[in-house]
């Protein structure tokens, strides 16, 4: 059971928590619950949890401080859930290290989905704790290392560098720190070397393979891209008036901006 990681459910409504608790109990998690913020960050930490599903409105503190709680000693996937779609909330959940949003009522199959795709991405260790290994159909280890193998080529564009297998990116030599969905959108675009992504594209990147060319595609998944490329654009720290790596087409998404001669 161990080699299917550890699921911890912090949901203080019985109906959802029972829902939440056979999704991924049937998928072969071990699963804990917590009714309260304060009992969840607890779980995770003596649980050691791969995963975290996290409702936003608890009923001692709320998830966004239990967020930042769990991120100050775990690197688990967070998947948070709310009745509410506004985007403060949406910026304040990505913002302080979820992985994923998901508004309430879902629906156990986009649940799975969504936790599967966040698994896909490449984790590294924290205090000890062994990455998350996905139990919904991931590419097994030899096919992934086959993949990077296939991918190893650092990306450059205008004094920037970005290494995919080593999930870093630089700046004329200098460390630049992105999360996960930084990382993958930056990647995407720069494979496109120009081409415009749409945000439905940017989402599926976001995503991963479950959300395929049928898949719907939401408000809310969309406005999630824009956050994120928001605030990678404030890392890039990218003049609005003249981008030097990322350009908005207007109701489509985004491309690479032109090369510039003075770059390295």
């Amino acid at each position: 059971m161990d080699d299917l990681g550890v699921a911890v459910v912090i949901e203080d409504d019985a109906d959802v928590r029972n829902l939440l608790e056979g999704v991924l109990s049937q998928a072969g998690f071990e699963v804990h619950t917590a009714v309260d913020g304060r009992a969840g960050v607890e779980v995770v930490r003596a649980k050691q949890a791969n995963v975290v599903t996290l409702d936003i409105g608890l009923p001692d503190i709320d998830g966004f401080e239990v967020l930042r709680r769990i991120r100050n000693f775990s690197n688990a996937y967070v998947v948070m859930l709310t009745g509410r779609t506004e985007e403060p909330d949406l910026l304040s959940a990505l913002n302080a290290g979820a992985d994923d949003y998901i508004a309430k009522p879902f629906r156990p199959r986009e649940l799975r989905a969504r936790v599967a795709a966040m698994m896909r991405r490449p984790r590294h260790e924290v205090d000890g704790q062994k990455p998350a290994t996905s139990v919904w159909g991931a590419a097994p280890a030899a096919a992934v290392a086959a993949a990077r193998l296939e991918d190893s080529a650092v990306l450059h564009h205008n004094g920037l560098a970005l290494n995919h297998r080593t999930r870093t990116v630089e700046i004329n030599g200098e460390p630049l720190g992105l999360t996960r969905s930084e990382f993958d959108l930056l990647h995407v675009l720069l494979r496109g070397g120009g081409a415009v992504c749409t945000r439905a594209d940017l989402v599926r990147a976001v995503r991963g393979d479950f959300y395929g060319e049928d898949t719907y595609i939401s408000e809310a998944d969309e406005r999630a891209v824009e956050v994120h490329i928001g605030n990678l654009r404030r890392k890039l720290k990218e003049d609005s008036v003249s981008p030097r790596w990322l350009q908005t087409v207007r109701g489509v998404g985004y491309r690479l901006a032109p090369s510039r001669p003075d770059s390295v």
